[in-house]
């Protein structure tokens, strides 16, 4: 295990939330502790990215938003990560892969909200991502529909667990994801932004 990396054994579950925290709010918050609880998962990573390809304008520096994150989000099962930056990935497949290689015996969970699985098809080889972990999806406002008509949940439809069954997404061979929904909170990193660019706290 490489110093400063987090730690996990054999047969835990870890989900994994990547995203550019730009910055980290309460509704990252309020969409970790569900998944945590509806996904049974032993642990969350945030995997606070050096900057997301899909973006057309880059985030704050590193460090300012792993800082940011740390103030935020206060929970012993959930720990804050620059690990891309560390293991030199920008892509989510390479980060995956890069993981499962590091901590073999790991139940690795990719966590992303609905709004995602909207655009998941233009992701790097999201089908390898796929055929490697479990996906473990929230609903966000507006995007419950959409997410569910998408065409990654179309190609992937027959794998989708049931509700009933969302607890053992870990344990799942991939393909598998679930969708659940959660209790809406509307808070974005985007909107946050705009009122930080309109003066307003």
């Amino acid at each position: 295990m490489r110093a400063g990396f987090p730690i996990a054994l054999p047969g835990m579950a870890v989900g994994l939330l990547g995203g550019s925290f730009d910055p980290a709010h309460e509704g990252h918050v309020h969409i970790t502790e569900e998944a945590l609880r509806r996904f049974g998962l032993d642990r969350i990573w945030w995997l606070v990215s050096p900057g997301n390809p899909l973006k057309a304008h880059g985030p704050a520096p590193l460090d300012q938003r792993i800082a940011r994150a740390e103030r935020i989000m206060h929970h012993p099962r959930v720990e804050i990560t620059g690990i891309e930056a560390q293991l030199g990935t920008r892509m989510t497949r390479d980060t995956i892969a890069a993981l499962q290689r590091l901590y073999p015996g790991v139940r690795f969970v990719w966590l992303m909200g609905a709004d995602n699985l909207v655009q998941f098809d233009r992701w790097d080889r999201w089908r390898d991502i796929a055929a490697r972990v479990p996906i473990g999806v929230i609903a966000r406002p507006g995007w419950r529909m959409p997410a569910r008509f998408s065409r990654a949940a179309r190609m992937l439809w027959a794998a989708r667990l049931p509700q009933a069954q969302v607890r053992r997404l870990a344990a799942a061979r991939p393909p598998a994801w679930a969708l659940i929904n959660v209790p809406l909170n509307k808070l974005s990193s985007t909107a946050i932004r705009a009122r930080r660019r309109k003066g307003k706290t």
